[in-house]
C-alpha cells in the first residue's frame, strides 16, 4: 500500500489525527492502517416523523398542507437517556460506522427555502453523541419512491403541487400505493397492516415516481415546457434539493468539531430511479429494469397516462412466488374520473397562494403534462411518441456540447442526467465540507458512470447497495436462491442457468456477487473532465461499502412473534440467512458495510414504522429482562468520558440506561462482563449473525476472513509488504496507550481484530449472563457483591464506592509470543479462547473486546508475504438456545455449574449434577 500522504487531496491542508484516507481501493487511518468500516443505519424509522409512522393516516394530508411537522426525535430521543443506551448498545457488538438517513422533508418541509433549523440543531446534538462514543458517521440523502406522499420517503409534500400533482388523487388512480390509505382511505376497507411485503417498491413502476424522477433528472430535456419561477422544473427541484443538504452542511460545520472527526462524507441520493427516461415503448412494460418489481396491479406506461386522467383501465397482476413474480391475471381499476393532476383553481394567476411559486404559462394544470408534450393524445388514448424517453432530442444550438447529440443518440441516464445532478449535490456539499469523502450511489445494481477524478478529489467511496431479492420479498430463507446481479449484468443465457440450490451454493454466489460490485468502483475517478488541459492520469483506485445490507425479521409470516407457537423467540433463519449475507462482504470481498437498520422504536407489529418493512436488528419488543446495565455517559473506565477516538470496548464499564430510563442524575456503575452479555443480546435478533468477529484496522491488507457461525472460529489472512509499515508518533493519542515491542522487528501498531462477547465468552461469562436480572440482583444484594450496588455507607456517613476500577478488571492476558502453528489458550473471566499465528504475538488488553497481533513488517527489498491468524472459542460455539432453557438451568448457570453448561446435567436428571450441586 502506497504511503499515507501527509495532506488531504482535496483542500491541500494537513491531515489530522482523526483523518481517513481513500485510496489503494480502501480506507486508511492516519497511520497507514487499513480500516475496515462497518456498521448500521441509523436509522430506518428517520423516513417519517416521531408522531406519524406510515400506516397514520390521521393528520397525514392536513399537516402535509400545512407545512408538515418536524422531524426532531430521529433518529434518537436525547432527552429521556435512550439515547446512550443505543449507541452502547451498537458499539458493543463492534460497529466503527454509522449511515445516518436524513430526508429532503425534514430539512424543508415548511416550503421552498424555508429550513428547519431546529432539526439541524437537534441532527448536530446527535451527531456530538455519536462522536462520544467513536462512530464515523456519513450523512446520506434518503428517498424511496421519491416522497411519504407517494408512497415512500424523501421530498418535502410542497415538491409534488410544484409539479402539478394532487397527492390525494394517487390511491384512487394508483399512482402509487400509500402505506396508511391501503387499499383505500374509506374507513371500512383502509387495513394498513395487511399492505404485502415490498409492494411499496412497485411504486418504482408506477407513474408518479416515473413523473417525478423524469422532471428531477431530465425536465430540460423531455419537459421544456414545465417552468416554475422563471427556470425549469428540473432545474428547481435539483437546486433546492443540494441547497437544503449544502445548508445542514454549513450549519454542521460551524458548529466545529464535527466535520472529519465525525462526519466523513456524504452520501448521494438515496437509491436514485431513472423514473421514464431510457424507456423503450411506453405502450409496454419494460422488461428489463432491475429496479423495478413486479407484484400486484402492474399497468403500462400508457394505461398509467389514462388512469391518471380518471379513465378505468384493465391491467395485468402478478403474484411473486418463489421462482419470482408471474402474471395472475389481470385486475380492473376505476378511478372514477379522478385526476392526480391539480385543479387549476389551486394557483389562481399562476400563482400558488401558499408556497407562492409562479408556473409559466405553458405549463397548464388539469391536464397530463406528458400530453402537453405531445407524447399521447388524451382524446384518443394513443401513444404519438412511444420512443420520447428513449433518445436525446437533437440540440437547438450545438452551443456548450463538446460531442452534440444527434436526433437518435440514445439516453445514457447515468452519464447523460446522473452525473450532472451529482456534480451539483457535491458542489454544495463540498462548499461547506472541502474534505468530504463523496460517497457515489448510482440506481441500484447499476455500474456508475466514469465520474472525474476534478469531482472526486482523492476523497470519494462507491456506495452501492445489496440485498438478498428472493428472501427479502419472500420472507423465508430458501434451499435454493439466484444469482439476480448476473442476470440483471447478462451473464446467463438462461434465467434457470442462476438459480444456486443448496446453501454453500448460494453462500458462495452471494459472495460473488458482492465481488462483482466491489469491483464496479474501478469507474469512480476513471476519467479527467473533458476539455481538460490537464493530462491523462491512472485512475485512483477507491473503497466500496455497502451502504445496505440486511434480512427482514418478519419471517414466515411472523411466527418468531407468535407467543403461542413453539417457535416464539426463534430466529434461526433470520440468523442463516443474514449469516450468508454477511459473510459474502467478509472471503476475498473484506468489504465495509452498514447494515439496514437500527430502529429504536420497532415493535412486532408495525415493524420498522414504514411500509411494513422489518429489518431492524433490535425490537423493544423482544426484550426479557435479562439485560440491564446502569446510565450515564460514554464508555470509559468507571463511567468516565473515553476519548472519541477508542478503538474498543470497554467491558466492565459499559454504562447503559435501563428502561424506564434513569434520571439524568443516576451515576454510572461499572459493569461486570455477563451483565454486558446479558445486555448485548437482550432484544437483539440474530445476533450471532451481526455482531460477529472481523479486522477492524490491519497491518497490510485483508486477503480473507472467514468467519464459521456454527464453531465460533475465525481464519484472517493477510498482505504485508515493506509499504505497509505503519506510521506513529508515540506521543499521538489517537491509536490509544502507546505500543508495546517485544522486539525490533514487530510493527509498532498491531493489527487489531474485534473478538465480540457474543461469540467467544467463557462458559462462566455465559452462565451468569442467562440468569434472569432479578435473580441476579438479588444474589448480589444478599452476597453484597461489589457489582450491583451503587456504594456502601461508612460510619462516618459518606458513600464510598463498593470497588474500585482496579477490582474490577478482567486478568490482563499477558502478551503471548507465538511460533508457526503453535496454539495458546487465552482464558480470562469473560473470554475463553484459543489462537494460532503464522507469526508474532497477541494481546487481549483488560476488559476489550479487541485482540490485539503484532507481527513483522517486510523492509527493504524484501517480498510482500501473506501472515494469518486462527482463533476459535474453546469448546466450540456457544448453544444460547440450550443453555437457556429451563429455570432451573439458569439458576445452576449463576452458580457456575461447569456440568450443566457442559450438557450434562439439567431438570430431566432429578436433580443430580455431576458437580455436586442440585436443583433448586
Amino acid at each position: 500500500m502506497p504511503q499515507v500522504p501527509p495532506v488531504c487531496p482535496a483542500t491541500g491542508q494537513p491531515t489530522s489525527k482523526d483523518y481517513i484516507h481513500t485510496f489503494d481501493g480502501n480506507f486508511v487511518d492516519n497511520g497507514g492502517r487499513t480500516l475496515l468500516l462497518r456498521g448500521v443505519n441509523l436509522s430506518g424509522s428517520s423516513k417519517a416523523p416521531v408522531n406519524q409512522p406510515s400506516q397514520v393516516l390521521d393528520g397525514f394530508w392536513d399537516t402535509a398542507e400545512a407545512g408538515g411537522e418536524s422531524f426532531i426525535g430521529r433518529p434518537l430521543n436525547l432527552d429521556d437517556g435512550s439515547a446512550d443506551e443505543h449507541l452502547k448498545r451498537l458499539r458493543g457488538w463492534g460497529f466503527n460506522m454509522l449511515r445516518f438517513p436524513v430526508t429532503w422533508e425534514a430539512l424543508e418541509h415548511e416550503g421552498p427555502g424555508k429550513y428547519d433549523y431546529a432539526f439541524m440543531d437537534y441532527t448536530i446534538r446527535v451527531l456530538r453523541k455519536c462522536k462520544e462514543y467513536g462512530f464515523k458517521v456519513f450523512l446520506n440523502p434518503h428517498q424511496d419512491t421519491w416522497s411519504r406522499f407517494s408512497g415512500g420517503s424523501g421530498a418535502p409534500y410542497w415538491t409534488l403541487l410544484a409539479c402539478g400533482l394532487n397527492p390525494q388523487a394517487f390511491t384512487a388512480t394508483q399512482a402509487a400505493i400509500i402505506h396508511c390509505e391501503y387499499p383505500t382511505p374509506a374507513p371500512d376497507s383502509r387495513d394498513p397492516a395487511s399492505l404485502p411485503a415490498m409492494i411499496w417498491s412497485t411504486n418504482y413502476g408506477r407513474l408518479i415516481s416515473q413523473t417525478l424522477f423524469a422532471l428531477f433528472f431530465g425536465g430540460k430535456t423531455f419537459a421544456p415546457k414545465c417552468i416554475i419561477d422563471g427556470v425549469n422544473i428540473q432545474d428547481y427541484l435539483q437546486s433546492h434539493f443540494a441547497r437544503a443538504f449544502g445548508v445542514l452542511a454549513e450549519r454542521v460545520r460551524d458548529a466545529g468539531g464535527l466535520l472529519d472527526e465525525v462526519v466523513i462524507g456524504w452520501d448521494s441520493m438515496n437509491e436514485p430511479a431513472e423514473g421514464f427516461l431510457g424507456y423503450e415503448d411506453l405502450n409496454v412494460y419494460p422488461q428489463a429494469q432491475g429496479s423495478t418489481l413486479k407484484k400486484g396491479t402492474v399497468p403500462t406506461p400508457i394505461q398509467s397516462f389514462k388512469l391518471a386522467m380518471g379513465v378505468a383501465q384493465t391491467v395485468d397482476n402478478y403474484s411473486f412466488g418463489s421462482f419470482g413474480p408471474k402474471r395472475n391475471g389481470s385486475v380492473t381499476i376505476d378511478p372514477k374520473g379522478i385526476r392526480i393532476w391539480a385543479d387549476p383553481s389551486t394557483e389562481p394567476g399562476g400563482i400558488h397562494p401558499k408556497w407562492g411559486w409562479t408556473r409559466g404559462p405553458e405549463w397548464t394544470l388539469g391536464t397530463c403534462l406528458w400530453a402537453l408534450h405531445g407524447v399521447w393524445d388524451i382524446r384518443t388514448g394513443y401513444v404519438l411518441q412511444p420512443e420520447y424517453f428513449r433518445y436525446l432530442p437533437a440540440p437547438t444550438s450545438t452551443s456548450g456540447w463538446s460531442n452534440p447529440p444527434t436526433a437518435r443518440t440514445e439516453v445514457c441516464f447515468l452519464q447523460d442526467f446522473f452525473l450532472p445532478q451529482l456534480t451539483l449535490y457535491f458542489k454544495h456539499i463540498r462548499a461547506a465540507h472541502p474534505g468530504a469523502i463523496a460517497f457515489v450511489q448510482p440506481p441500484v445494481f447499476a455500474i456508475p458512470p466514469q465520474i472525474p477524478e476534478s469531482l472526486l478529489k482523492g476523497r470519494a467511496c462507491y456506495s452501492t447497495h445489496y440485498y438478498d431479492g428472493l428472501t427479502l420479498v419472500t420472507r423465508h430463507w430458501n434451499w435454493f436462491n439466484a444469482d439476480a446481479l448476473g442476470l440483471l449484468r447478462g451473464k446467463y443465457s438462461s434465467p434457470i442457468m442462476a438459480v444456486k440450490i443448496g446453501e454453500s451454493a448460494i453462500r458462495s454466489s452471494l459472495q460473488s456477487q458482492l465481488g462483482i460490485l466491489k469491483e464496479d468502483a474501478v469507474n469512480l475517478g476513471a476519467v479527467l473532465d473533458s476539455g481538460s488541459s490537464e493530462p491523462p492520469v491512472s485512475p485512483n483506485r477507491y473503497p466500496t461499502i455497502i451502504g445496505e445490507i440486511g434480512t427482514p425479521y418478519d419471517m414466515d409470516d411472523k411466527k418468531a412473534y407468535d407467543r403461542s407457537s413453539k417457535s416464539y423467540g426463534d430466529y434461526s433463519s433470520q440468523e442463516r440467512a443474514l449469516d450468508a449475507s454477511l459473510n459474502a462482504a467478509d472471503g476475498p470481498n473484506a468489504l465495509n458495510y452498514t447494515v439496514w437498520t437500527y430502529c429504536p422504536d420497532n415493535c412486532h407489529m408495525w415493524g420498522d414504522g414504514w411500509n411494513m418493512e422489518d429489518l431492524s436488528l433490535w425490537s423493544g419488543d423482544d426484550l426479557s429482562g435479562v439485560g440491564k446495565s446502569s446510565t450515564s455517559g460514554p464508555v470509559g473506565v468507571a463511567g468516565s468520558i473515553a476519548p472519541a477516538r477508542a478503538s474498543s470496548l470497554t467491558l466492565s464499564t459499559l454504562p447503559v440506561p435501563s428502561s424506564p430510563y434513569a434520571p439524568s442524575s443516576y451515576t454510572a456503575k461499572p459493569q461486570p462482563s455477563h451483565d454486558l452479555l446479558a445486555f448485548l443480546r437482550d432484544g437483539a435478533r440474530a445476533v450471532r449473525a451481526f455482531c460477529r468477529p472481523w479486522p477492524v484496522k490491519v497491518v497490510g491488507t485483508p486477503a480473507d476472513i472467514k468467519f464459521d457461525i456454527g464453531k465460533a472460529s475465525l481464519r484472517v489472512a493477510i498482505h504485508v509488504g515493506p509499504a505497509d509499515a505503519p506510521k506513529v508518533d508515540e506521543e499521538d493519542e489517537a491509536f490509544g496507550p502507546t505500543p508495546t515491542k517485544s522486539n525490533d522487528e514487530e510493527s509498532l501498531l498491531p493489527t487489531e481484530i474485534f473478538l465480540p462477547l457474543i461469540h467467544f465468552a467463557s462458559d462462566a461469562c455465559v452462565g451468569q449472563s442467562l440468569v434472569p436480572l432479578t435473580e441476579r440482583e438479588q444474589k448480589a444484594e444478599s452476597e453484597d457483591e461489589p457489582h450491583s450496588g451503587s456504594g456502601s455507607t461508612s460510619t462516618s456517613g459518606a458513600t464510598t464506592p463498593r470497588y474500585t476500577a482496579s477490582t474490577l478488571t478482567l486478568p490482563l492476558t499477558a502478551s503471548v509470543k507465538l511460533s508457526k502453528g503453535d496454539t495458546s489458550v487465552i482464558k480470562t473471566e469473560a473470554y475463553d479462547f484459543e489462537v494460532k499465528v503464522s507469526e508474532g504475538r497477541v494481546e487481549m488488553r483488560e476488559n476489550e473486546q479487541m485482540l490485539r497481533w503484532f507481527y513483522a513488517v517486510p523492509s527493504g527489498a524484501e517480498k510482500e508475504k501473506e501472515v494469518w491468524i486462527e482463533i476459535k472459542r474453546s469448546g466450540g460455539a456457544i448453544k444460547y438456545a440450550k443453555l437457556a432453557a429451563g429455570v432451573s438451568g439458569a439458576r445452576k448457570a449463576r452458580e457456575g455449574c461447569v456440568g450443566w453448561l457442559e450438557g450434562l446435567c439439567g431438570e430431566e436428571s432429578e436433580g443430580w449434577c455431576p458437580q455436586g450441586c442440585s436443583v433448586m
